[in-house]
């Protein structure tokens, strides 16, 4: 059992009023707020250790080299990659997959194919379309169901010996649907495909295990999981990461330079050109480290909670559809109420203090799938409770109400 009262006092923004109301936050799918522990954090790595990492012999690049490799250890736990040279900090999610999409254009010829889901966001179907058009490869997508289901029996139909990467998300940001993943990177592998998972809406939920999901690429942003904005995570197989060319040049990432020839630097330094978030790569950890002390078995077992309850409600209101209708999700309900549109619904409850995403949640192919402009989407996090759901389900009533 979590203390909710005890874990909502660590997040200053949740006490304040918005409009008048007290803030009932529902927009974690986005962004997670912080704890003051982290923001405590980033504030004393500019006050007392402010420096640049790996280039300088005094004492403060020193402390700051110390704290943003601790953390780069931290984040290698956490996942259970099997180097902390596989863990590469970027600026997040998009950072990362792009960084592998620009080293497949080197991989990838005329024919071979990209598979894709119908689930994705568009930071994980954009970079493999412009891969694609550079290269002549094709891309396959996997279909959904109307439960907002990957059709497994379709993904093994899209599968052959051109296959030469699998890019699907963990959780999908628009519906909340867990997807398999262990069976999409087996099956993948068995093909001889690499497989890079979108982890982004999965790491605030549960905690990964690169090295038993045996994909080759997973990455994640930090500021969905209790840590600054600007900081991300890329893991790599040590095997493919070596095969990849650097995706930028500069500082840091060479070994050495002359106007004949760069040799390019060892993992992980090669894909870390330039100056980086320091300050967020070290607090990146600090998030990592109190998510982990209040313990990820904790945090599925209350946002399910927190889920079913928001399920149980939202389905009292006439005319409502919830998307993603499936056993295995994340905490996220995404809805319409019949005749009305999205965005005037969370106008009205924003009035009334509640924060929720409405639009097409950059996935338009699954809106398109749906028929749907978009949907009103509620993602909970652990520091929310059933009083606030209770309180978004009045409001959604008092919008369509006002709205009918």
């Amino acid at each position: 059992m979590l203390d909710i009262q005890k874990i909502r006092a660590d997040f200053p923004i949740l006490s304040q009023t918005v409009n008048g109301k007290p803030l009932v936050y529902f927009d974690n799918g986005a962004t997670s707020q912080k704890p003051k522990v982290v923001i405590d954090a980033e504030v004393k790595y500019y006050q007392e250790i402010n420096a640049n990492i790996h280039r300088g012999v005094h004492t403060l690049s020193q402390l700051a080299t110390d704290a943003y490799e601790i953390s780069r250890g931290k984040v290698k736990d956490h996942i259970n990659a099997k180097h902390a040279h596989e863990v590469l900090f970027t600026s997040g999610t998009t950072h990362g997959i792009n960084l592998v999409a620009n080293g497949f254009a080197s991989i990838l010829k005329s024919g071979d194919e990209v598979v894709v889901s119908s689930l994705e966001h568009h930071s994980n179907i954009v970079p493999w379309q412009m891969l694609c058009e550079k290269t002549g490869a094709i891309l396959r997508v996997i279909p959904i169901n109307d439960n907002g289901e990957l059709i497994i029996e379709e993904f093994d139909k899209l599968l052959s010996d051109k296959t030469k990467i699998v890019t699907v998300n963990h959780i999908s940001n628009a519906l909340g649907v867990i997807n398999p993943i262990k069976y999409i990177i087996d099956k993948a592998h068995s093909f001889g495909a690499a497989v890079l998972i979108d982890g982004a809406q999965a790491v605030p939920h549960l905690k990964p295990d690169v090295q038993e999901l045996d994909c080759d690429f997973y990455a994640f942003s930090g500021h969905k999981m209790c840590g600054p904005t600007g900081t991300g995570i890329l893991y790599g197989k040590e095997a493919w990461l070596n095969k990849l060319p650097p995706y930028q040049g500069g500082g840091e990432m060479i070994k050495e330079v002359t106007f004949e020839k760069t040799t390019y630097a060892d993992l992980p330094h090669k894909f870390e050109a330039g100056t980086p978030n320091i300050a967020g790569g070290i607090v990146l950890g600090t998030a990592i480290d109190y998510l982990n002390n209040i313990g990820f078995e904790n945090i599925e077992a209350y946002e399910h909670e927190l889920l079913e309850h928001a399920t149980k409600r939202l389905n009292e209101i006439e005319g409502i559809r919830i998307y993603g209708n499936t056993k295995n999700k994340a905490s996220v309900v995404s809805f319409n109420i019949d005749g009305i549109h999205p965005y005037d619904i969370g106008s009205i409850i924003d009035k009334l203090g509640i924060a929720v995403r409405t639009g097409h949640h950059c996935a338009q192919p699954i809106m398109n799938f749906f028929c749907i402009p978009g949907t009103i989407r509620a993602s909970f996090s652990f520091y929310n409770t059933k009083e606030e759901i209770d309180a978004m389900v009045d409001a959604v009533k008092k919008a369509q109400t006002m709205l009918s």
